[in-house]
């Protein structure tokens, strides 16, 4: 740091700061929420600090400056050991029988009523032209104004209530269908199991516990930062014990698997980590671009939908229309 200016040992500083931190994010996936739910927020903020790595090593390259090695070492190892944050290149392949599944959190439907001026078609058309064999949907909504039209269904309501709940739509006949019951109110896990020519298929439906972030709202709205942390650690500490629960029941199943939802975390979180492992990431194997699917000004990748290791993911899209907070996801799985 001899030969820096003083702006740039300064920013050296910062730079260091945040390259430690983004260090410390990849370790944090590996240690439950259960143990150290504070830290487990800086899962939230691993796209942030890569950019922010990634314009310093920028930074000190066009400088011709040494320091540029410190943060592009610890994005090679984010590469390495990490999911992408972006991918440049995607897979558009498909087959005939190939098993086309939608995870969306629809968010009671609620936005899915434009203005009359609008010519946007509503969210059930919307679906409706995806046309997919398998809808997997959180935050369900019973309505007469409901138009999926489907031969099987599976719909879960929540305790004390015969509209709210989440559900799973199939052109193929579900022989076997269940529900987690987790203790969250307003969270879920359910399954279904679906027959596919020969094969039988397990549809998991997985609505984890929310931050209950508002990102319109002044400090996410929450009144202070302080009690903001607090929530969101409770929140994962939560998240954890779903998916504790959540993999003590998948380990019961055999057999061919597909895993969607809203995981209310990103795929840097222990979650995530844990509830991905031996399966097959339908964005990182077929998908392009950020993945966006919660509805904020930067690109958060909060839905997925994971398979066993055998299956083949065909395509993966992300879409962006905005009848929910969340963006709908679709992957074409075959084995």
């Amino acid at each position: 740091m001899k030969n820096l200016s003083p702006i740039d040992k300064m920013l050296y500083i910062i730079n260091s700061i945040l390259a430690a931190l983004l260090l410390l994010s990849y370790i944090l996936q590996l240690i439950s929420p259960a143990t150290i739910p504070v830290f487990a927020v800086l899962s939230l903020f691993v796209p942030f600090l890569m950019i922010i790595n990634l314009i310093f090593g920028v930074y000190w390259l066009i400088k011709l400056k040494k320091q540029f090695l410190l943060s592009i070492s610890v994005l090679v190892i984010g590469y390495i050991f990490s999911t992408p944050f972006y991918k440049i290149y995607g897979n558009n392949s498909s087959f005939n029988n190939d098993l086309k599944v939608m995870s969306y959190n629809v968010k009671s439907f609620d936005l899915f009523h434009k203005k009359k001026e609008s010519k946007t078609p509503d969210g059930y058309k919307f679906i409706a032209s995806k046309a997919p064999d398998v809808l997997a949907v959180q935050e369900y909504y019973h309505s007469k104004k409901n138009k999926l039209n489907y031969p099987h269904k599976f719909i879960k309501y929540r305790p004390k209530s015969n509209k709210y709940g989440m559900a799973i739509y199939s052109k193929y006949k579900i022989i076997n269908s269940g529900s987690l019951d987790l203790k969250s109110v307003g969270n879920n896990i359910i399954f279904a199991d679906i027959l596919k020519e020969k094969d039988t298929i397990r549809i998991y439906n997985v609505h984890l516990e929310s931050l209950r972030i508002k990102p319109g709202e002044e400090n996410f709205g929450q009144e202070n930062s302080e009690k903001l942390i607090e929530r969101i650690s409770s929140s994962f500490k939560t998240q954890a014990e779903q998916t504790v629960q959540f993999l003590a029941h998948e380990k019961q199943w055999k057999g061919k698997k597909i895993v969607c939802g809203d995981f209310n975390n990103t795929s840097y979180s222990w979650v995530y980590h844990q509830i991905s492992k031996n399966k097959k990431d339908a964005f990182i194997e077929s998908g392009k671009g950020f993945g966006k699917s919660f509805n904020y000004w930067f690109p958060m990748r909060i839905d997925f939908i994971l398979t066993d290791e055998d299956a083949i993911i065909n395509k993966f899209s992300t879409f962006s229309e905005k009848y929910s907070d969340h963006f709908p996801v679709l992957a074409k799985i075959n084995w």
